[in-house]
C-alpha cells in the first residue's frame, strides 16, 4: 500500500484523521461522502478507521475492507469483533492494511501494529468488562522497547469498554506515543486534549454509522431486548449517517502532538 507520508524532519507536521467505529453500510456511505472533502480541508497525510463492525454491523469482509480503502482509509483497526466474518481471517496475515489488537495471546492470526514511513499504528484491547486479554499496558511497554527510535509518530487505537482504563492508558503512555484514541463504545466523549507530555488523547472517538439507532443497531429491536430480556436479532439501523472522527497534528521529528480536533458530520440523506 502506498503511503502519502515520507520520512521527514525539522518542523514537518503530520496530519492524521482517526475515524470511529464504522457500522454497516450507513457508516461506509458516510466515509465515502465525507472523507474526500476532509482530506482536502485538513490536508491529511494519513487516515485510520476502526472497521470491526463495517460488514453488516458485525465484523469485516474483504469487500468492505476494500471499500474503506478505496474511499481513502490507509489502515483499518479492529477489536473483539474482528473474527466475526471468517473470510477475513486468512487476510490478516497478508498484505491488506488491517490490524487486530496486539494483546491477543501469542499464535493468534494477524498483526497488532503496522509501520508505514515514519508512522506506526497500534491496536490494543482493554481488559476491564472485556475478555481476558494480555495486559495492554505491559504489551505496549514491550513493543516500545523493541521499536525504540524506529517510529517517532505512534498512534494507538485503544478498543476498550471502561473509561477509567482508557484514561489510565493515555496517562501511562503520555510522552511515549503521539496519540491514544479510544474506540468500542460508539459514543463520542468530550475530553479530547493534549496531555502534559505531548500525547493527543480522547476516551472515545464515537461511531460512524446510522444516527437514528442505538449505537448503530435498529432502535426498536434494542428497546425490545431491554424490555423483555429476551434475545432479539439485531440489525444495523437505517437512515442518515453520521461520521465521528478525531484529527490530530503531530510533529514528525519528535512525535509530539500539537493539535487535536473532534469532527462530527451528519449526512443530509
Amino acid at each position: 500500500m502506498p503511503s502519502k507520508m515520507t520520512q521527514g524532519g525539522g518542523d514537518e507536521i503530520v496530519s492524521i484523521l482517526a475515524i470511529g467505529d464504522v457500522v454497516g453500510n450507513p457508516g461506509r456511505r458516510a466515509i465515502r461522502t465525507f472523507l474526500p472533502e476532509l482530506c482536502q480541508q485538513y490536508e491529511l497525510d494519513f487516515v485510520i478507521a476502526n472497521g470491526e463492525n463495517a460488514a453488516g454491523g458485525f465484523g469485516l469482509t474483504t469487500e468492505t475492507a476494500h471499500e474503506l480503502m478505496d474511499a481513502g482509509v490507509d489502515v483499518i483497526t479492529s477489536g473483539n469483533h474482528i473474527w466475526a466474518q471468517k473470510e477475513i481471517i486468512p487476510h490478516l496475515e497478508g498484505q491488506l492494511p488491517i490490524i487486530r489488537p496486539l494483546n491477543y495471546p501469542p499464535g493468534v492470526p494477524g498483526k497488532g501494529y503496522l509501520t508505514i514511513g515514519p508512522m506506526m499504528v497500534v491496536n490494543l484491547m482493554g481488559t476491564t468488562f472485556m475478555n481476558n486479554f494480555d495486559c495492554p499496558f505491559r504489551t505496549m511497554d514491550k513493543l516500545l522497547a523493541e521499536k525504540e527510535g524506529k517510529s517517532p509518530v505512534i498512534v494507538v487505537d485503544f478498543h476498550a469498554e471502561a473509561t477509567s482504563e482508557k484514561v489510565a492508558l493515555g496517562r501511562y503512555l503520555d510522552g511515549r506515543v503521539s496519540a491514544v484514541l479510544g474506540t468500542h463504545t460508539h459514543v463520542g466523549t468530550i475530553d479530547s486534549q493534549i496531555l502534559p507530555k505531548g500525547t493527543a488523547y480522547v476516551t472515545d472517538i464515537g461511531m460512524t454509522g446510522p444516527e437514528d439507532s442505538v449505537i448503530g443497531d435498529d432502535t426498536e429491536s434494542v428497546i425490545q431486548r431491554f424490555l423483555t430480556k429476551m434475545p432479539h436479532h439485531l440489525t444495523v439501523g437505517k437512515g442518515k449517517g453520521i461520521l465521528n472522527a478525531i484529527m490530530v497534528r503531530i510533529i514528525a521529528a519528535t512525535g509530539r502532538a500539537t493539535e487535536i480536533q473532534r469532527i462530527c458530520l451528519r449526512a443530509e440523506k
